[in-house]
């Protein structure tokens, strides 16, 4: 049995597709999965279970439609991805500002990412990364202000939820 972090997207957002956390660990503790604990209220989830990413990604996205009439896409991670994707952060400025780093986790890695069209539309107040499966936004001026936070999927046609620094580092210790 092995540790998971599970990170839903697009759940609690503006009073749509909510998610009671506390409903929901049990919900997954009624599925037969251990050691359920929740973080904030956007869709983050630490638990041990057997099996596959994918596999359990896709049991999470079930539970969660036939209990709560929502289905969000499902990314599951190991502690090491995790630990992983904080350690290839490119942005040391994170560590005074955890809002102005948001780390996109993504559904697969990019086959042809359109990072020119991302590059266009930054006016040079943002800054951006992609390593991997994970795609870094650096937004000093603010996230809910970014011009570029609102097409990163479309630009590199995979599903992704992020979450900010702060958060990521949060979950990193839950998993430890």
């Amino acid at each position: 049995m092995s540790s998971w972090l599970a990170l839903l997207r697009g759940i609690n957002v503006l009073g749509k597709n909510k998610v009671p956390m506390k409903a929901l660990a049990s919900a997954l503790e009624g599925a037969g999965f251990q050691a359920v604990r929740t973080y904030i209220q956007s869709g983050n989830v630490v638990f041990n279970s057997s099996g596959s990413a994918r596999v359990i990604a896709r049991r999470i996205e079930q539970l969660v439609e036939r209990n709560f009439g929502c289905a969000p896409t499902v990314l599951v991670k190991r502690r090491d991805e995790l630990a992983e994707a904080i350690r290839a952060n490119p942005f040391p400025g994170a560590q005074r500002n955890h809002k102005s780093l948001h780390l996109y986790f993504l559904a697969a890695r990019p086959k042809c990412p359109d990072i020119e069209s991302l590059a266009r539309l930054d006016a040079g107040r943002e800054a951006f990364a992609l390593k991997g499966s994970v795609f870094y936004l650096w937004t000093p001026e603010g996230f809910a202000d970014s011009v570029l936070r609102s097409r990163i999927e479309r630009c590199l046609g995979v599903a992704a939820t992020a979450r900010n620094w702060r958060t990521v580092n949060e979950l990193l210790k839950l998993l430890s």
